[in-house]
């Protein structure tokens, strides 16, 4: 259980660095090069304001500098970063829990950044799928090919989709960012999974349709979608849980 729990302390401070990736859109260089100051007036924050989730409740949401309100942001993505760790232990252990952390809080950072701004920088999607297959190697190397087979098939079917939907629309739908992001999941989950992420991110990509055209109506019909969300969740549930549809093992 130590690993889990250190796993779990972590998380904040992880979701507090993954925090200024998303807004940043992983411009490492730019992150190199900033420093962590308030939205509002620009001051630059000690180390006792950059302590996850506890300055902002000390503070009561506000800047000590200036009293505006802190953006929910912040500790929003600092507790999402607990729930990879939380899930992922109680389903695995040992060094797969480290490993579900990790690429939890990778999917976490893309569904995010692709939400915001419908990019899935190559800097993140690139390094998920060589950790996919390096992991593949290490946790599975009896069965490494499936792995790469799974990487290459998800990368052919989603970046044959989006050329096929820019043939028929005559314009872009799917981006060969969500196909590099299937490529890293493939990795991960081998090939006998892929039904279950394509069938689990349509699904939910349908179901937010659905729940959004019931509660508000969408400004046009050419208005876009993410899809990096629905992909990143079912590759990660495809992942904890195996291929899910009968007949693939």
């Amino acid at each position: 259980m130590l690993l889990p729990i250190l796993l779990m302390i972590a998380a904040p401070f992880i979701g507090s660095f993954l925090g200024v990736v998303i807004r940043r859109e992983a411009d490492f260089a730019a992150i190199a090069r900033g420093r962590s100051h308030c939205d509002s007036c620009r001051a630059p924050l000690g180390a006792a304001e950059l302590i996850p989730l506890v300055s902002y409740a000390v503070l009561k949401g506000r800047c000590r500098h200036c009293g505006v309100a802190i953006s929910s942001f912040h500790p929003a993505v600092e507790l999402m970063a607990v729930i990879p760790v939380a899930w992922a232990a109680l389903i695995q252990s040992g060094p797969l829990v480290a490993l579900s952390a990790v690429l939890g809080w990778i999917l976490l950072a893309l569904a995010w950044i692709d939400w915001r701004s419908f990019r899935l920088p190559d800097v993140l999607t690139i390094p998920l799928l060589v950790l996919g297959l390096v992991s593949a190697w290490f946790f599975d190397s009896a069965n490494w090919l499936d792995h790469l087979i799974g990487a290459i098939a998800a990368f052919a079917v989603l970046a044959g989709l989006a050329l096929a939907y820019r043939w028929v629309r005559g314009r872009e739908g799917l981006g060969l960012g969500d196909a590099k992001l299937g490529a890293g999941l493939g990795a991960f989950i081998a090939w006998q999974a892929l039904p279950a992420l394509f069938l689990l991110s349509a699904v939910f990509g349908l179901l937010y349709f659905l729940a959004r055209s019931a509660f508000s109506r969408l400004s046009s019909d050419d208005e876009r979608i993410a899809f990096g969300p629905f992909l990143a969740l079912a590759g990660w549930i495809a992942w904890l849980y195996g291929p899910l549809l009968p007949g693939w093992t």
